[in-house]
Order: C-alpha cells, then structure tokens, then sequence
C-alpha cells in the first residue's frame, strides 16, 4: 500500500517562517563587533534589566546568551558548545572585499587566525590595572 501523506494546513508558510527565527541567535560577524575590549566591558558590565535571566547581570559574549547565576556562567565555559565557539570565532569573518577577491578580482589572502580566551570575569575587571578610579 501506498503512504499517503496527510496535510491538514494548506499553505503553512506562516508557521515555518516562525519556527525557523524562535531559537535565533546573534551570527558570528554580530559576535564579532562584540568581542572587541571596548565593547566587552559594556556588555558584561551591563545594567539591570528585569525581563532577562539574572537580570542581565551574568553574559556571555562569545555565545550571546544570559545566565541565572554566576555558577551557572562559570559551567557553561567549560561546555562543548562553549568551546565550538570560541574555535568558531578564531578565524577572522569574510568581508565583501574577500569575497570579490575570492571570485578572481584581486589575490586572495587566506584569512588569519586569531586568538580567543574565554571572556574575563567581573571581579578580573574590576581589579584591572587600567581601570579609572572614582573620585
């Protein structure tokens, strides 16, 4: 016998599109612009906001997600997800000059690896030597 496939939606193309973005998060040339130390610092010293879990006080910028706890913070560095990150994040994105010299309109430059340690914590912040004191 033959299977014959049951369809109750016609045309659910509505739904797909909502299932496709639910569990989206930030592209690794978003995450880029924020591994940058100037923006580090704002973003793990962020303000607090309710409507996020621990109140946006416990962020990781390499994987753009919040935790409840700073213990919770300090287990997921040592997760697997965690680390493909951060080996994701080694090599330097493609900009639109590498790509039109990747298709014959100039030399190609293989692009160079970097590297990238887990982000610092805020008592390391705090206690850096460069911070400016608060009169």
């Amino acid at each position: 016998m033959v299977y014959k496939r049951k369809k109750y939606h016609y045309g659910d193309t509505h739904l797909k599109k909502k299932w496709r973005t639910k569990r989206r998060t930030k592209d690794l040339d978003q995450i880029d612009e924020d591994i940058k130390p100037e923006n580090i610092e704002s973003l793990v010293n962020q303000q607090e906001d309710f409507d996020k879990p621990g109140n946006a006080q416990f962020y990781c910028v390499h994987c753009a997600r919040y935790f409840i706890d700073n213990q919770a913070l300090q287990e997921h560095f040592r997760t697997k997800v965690h680390k493909r990150r951060l080996k994701a994040l080694e090599v330097e994105p493609y900009t639109i000059e590498d790509s039109e010299k990747a298709a014959g309109f100039g030399s190609f430059i293989q692009p160079s690896k970097r590297k990238i340690e887990t982000q610092p914590s805020k008592e390391e912040l705090e206690d850096s030597p460069n911070k400016k004191v608060k009169a």
